[in-house]
C-alpha cells in the first residue's frame, strides 16, 4: 500500500532529515488521540528530560536542537497545553490542542459476557489491568528512538483509531488502536526494533504482545491466535512475533495494534512509514 502525504508534511520531513543523525518522527497532529513534536529550549549534547501531565516524555536530538515527541490523550481538551523542561534550568513550553471529532462505530458481540463481564469475569479484568497498565508506563532510556513503522499486518485497515464504540447498544470506551483484517494465522511482524516487555492472554484483548521501542513507545498485538516470542526477547523490524487469531473480544480474525507515547494511546497511522 501506498499513501501521499500532503505538502505541507513533507516539507516537515526534509525539514528533521537535513542532519546526518536524523531518524524517522510519527506524524504530528494536535489533535486528541495524536502526537505533538514541541522544540525545546535546550542546546549542547546532553538531553533535557521533559513531562508532559506528569508522564515524562520522549526527547530525541534533530540538528542542533531537542523535541519532545508527546502523545496527547483522546480526552484532552481543545487549547493550550503546557510541557515542563527540566535541563540547565527549568522551562515551559506550550503547544495548542485543535478539536476533532471521531466517528460512531456500532458492534455486536455474541458472546454476552465480553459485553457485560460476570463477577469472576471482573476479578480477572482487575488483575489483568495492572498488568497491561505496567506494560504500558514501562520506560527505557535510550539515546534515540526511530519511531518510523512499517505496517505489523499485511491487510486492509478494517477500524481506525478513536471511533467512539458501542457493543450491542451500549457505549464502551473509544477505540485505542488500529483494526487490521487478515485471516487466521497470517504473520504478525515487529514495526520497528524492540525488546518484548510482556506477553500474554486477557479476557478482551486475547493473546498479546507489548514491544518496548524506547523512551515510553510501546506497541499492543492483540487477538493472536499464537505467540512467537517471549517477554525480554529483542525483536528487529519485520520479525515474526505471532499469528493473527480471534482470541478476547472480537468479531471476527484481525489483529488490533494499539501505539502508546508517554502512556498515552495515540494514532498508529502517525507512525507509518510513507511507503506502506
Amino acid at each position: 500500500m501506498s499513501k501521499a502525504w500532503p505538502g505541507w508534511w513533507l516539507c516537515w520531513l526534509l525539514l528533521f532529515s537535513g542532519a546526518s543523525a536524523a531518524i524517522e518522527l510519527p506524524r504530528p497532529a494536535l489533535v486528541p488521540g495524536g502526537v505533538a513534536i514541541v522544540a525545546l529550549p535546550a542546546n549542547g549534547e546532553r538531553p533535557p528530560r521533559a513531562w508532559y501531565r506528569d508522564r515524562r516524555v520522549m526527547v530525541v536530538r534533530q540538528g542542533e536542537g531537542w523535541y519532545a515527541v508527546i502523545g496527547i490523550p483522546l480526552s484532552a481538551k481543545p487549547g493550550r497545553h503546557t510541557v515542563t523542561v527540566k535541563g540547565a534550568r527549568q522551562d515551559h513550553v506550550s503547544f495548542t490542542v485543535k478539536e476533532k471529532k471521531y466517528r460512531e462505530q456500532h458492534l455486536t458481540i455474541k458472546n454476552r459476557r465480553m459485553v457485560n463481564p460476570n463477577a469472576k469475569d471482573l476479578a480477572r479484568i482487575r488483575r489483568e489491568k495492572q498488568e497491561i497498565g505496567a506494560a504500558f508506563a514501562h520506560w527505557r532510556d535510550t539515546p534515540q528512538v526511530d519511531a518510523g513503522f512499517i505496517l505489523p499486518v499485511d491487510g486492509p485497515l478494517s477500524s481506525p483509531f478513536g471511533l467512539r464504540r458501542f457493543f450491542n447498544g451500549e457505549p464502551r470506551k473509544p477505540h485505542s488502536g488500529l483494526d487490521i483484517a487478515a485471516s487466521k494465522g497470517t504473520p504478525v511482524r515487529a514495526p520497528a526494533p524492540g525488546v518484548v516487555v510482556a506477553t500474554g492472554n486477557y479476557f478482551f484483548n486475547g493473546n498479546t504482545v507489548f514491544i518496548d521501542h524506547g523512551q515510553g513507545l510501546i506497541t499492543m498485538y492483540c487477538h493472536m491466535n499464537h505467540i512467537d516470542v517471549a517477554k525480554d526477547d529483542v525483536v528487529v523490524e519485520g520479525q515474526v512475533i505471532g499469528r493473527v487469531g480471534m482470541t478476547g473480544r472480537v468479531t471476527g480474525a484481525h489483529l488490533h495494534w494499539s501505539v502508546s507515547l508517554n502512556d498515552t494511546r495515540v494514532d498508529p497511522e502517525l507512525f507509518l512509514t510513507v511507503s506502506r
